[in-house]
């Protein structure tokens, strides 16, 4: 199957949460030709409820902490009203495509965070991918939808970044197909000046990467997407690309990493 190209999408949550920029992105993803995986998270949704149900949320470094508590609001969130959403409104654009977290099929296999210098909570490190039952989705002509959820051997569900997510299906994937990796948001790429989303910065290597590091011009969010950035190209995935949903139609100016 190395002959057919794979690709693996991220939807950041803020394209979900603004109704014209996520149909806009259904379209484009659903006009995406051969084997796709859409890969979400949600995590403003999230903080949202957990805000009105009077749970506080913490971040480091772009990442959130999970209590209890956050992690049962993580699961409906993602797991529910957003996943299913998802895959209701890809049904409507006649793209066949079912819901999934990582304990169906073994999909996406974790263990839980270990406490080092930050308690991350119920977090979970991804260890395997199921990559067979994924492909006899594909083969099958179904788009995989995966929230950000992962799941331990012994059965315990983990909140888990889901460009981290992403990425590892995409790396596992590309043992079976020639893969590509998108991760789509609401800038039209990696911005040389925040304020400003004309300022793509259309290629970054490792130098570039540390360049920008230093001069803090990414930081949060963008950390730990650029960091699962390399390590896909590191392992087996083919292009990987940073932008709007335009991008899916290479109708927009966007970033490619590069090694």
């Amino acid at each position: 199957m190395k002959d057919q190209v794979a690709k693996v999408v991220k939807i950041g949550g803020k394209l979900i949460e603004d109704e014209n920029k996520f149909q806009e992105f259904l379209k484009d993803f659903s006009a995406l030709e051969g084997p796709k995986i859409l890969v979400h998270g949600g995590g403003n949704f999230a903080t949202q409820i957990a805000h009105k149900l009077g749970y506080e949320t913490k971040m480091v470094d772009g990442r959130r902490i999970t209590d209890a508590d956050s992690l049962k609001v993580i699961i409906m969130t993602y797991g529910g009203l957003i996943n299913k959403n998802i895959v209701a409104k890809l049904q409507a654009l006649e793209s066949n495509a079912i819901g999934l977290c990582g304990a169906d099929g073994k999909s996406v296999i974790s263990k839980k965070r270990k406490v080092k210098e930050i308690d991350f909570g119920f977090v979970g490190d991804i260890e395997k991918i199921n990559s067979d039952f994924i492909s006899s989705l594909l083969k099958q002509e179904i788009i995989p939808v995966f929230s950000a959820i992962s799941c331990t051997q012994e059965g315990e569900l983990l909140n888990t970044n889901g460009d981290s997510v992403a990425s590892a299906i995409a790396r596992a994937m590309s043992e079976l197909y020639k893969t590509e990796l998108y991760y789509c948001f609401e800038k039209s790429g990696v911005l040389a000046n925040a304020a400003d989303d004309g300022s793509v910065i259309e290629s970054i290597d490792k130098k570039k990467y540390q360049e920008l590091l230093d001069n803090k011009i990414i930081s949060d969010g963008m950390l730990p997407k650029l960091q699962n950035c390399f390590e896909a190209l590191e392992n087996g995935v083919s292009a990987v690309y940073l932008g709007n949903s335009a991008l899916l139609q290479k109708k927009s100016t966007h970033t490619k990493i590069v090694q």
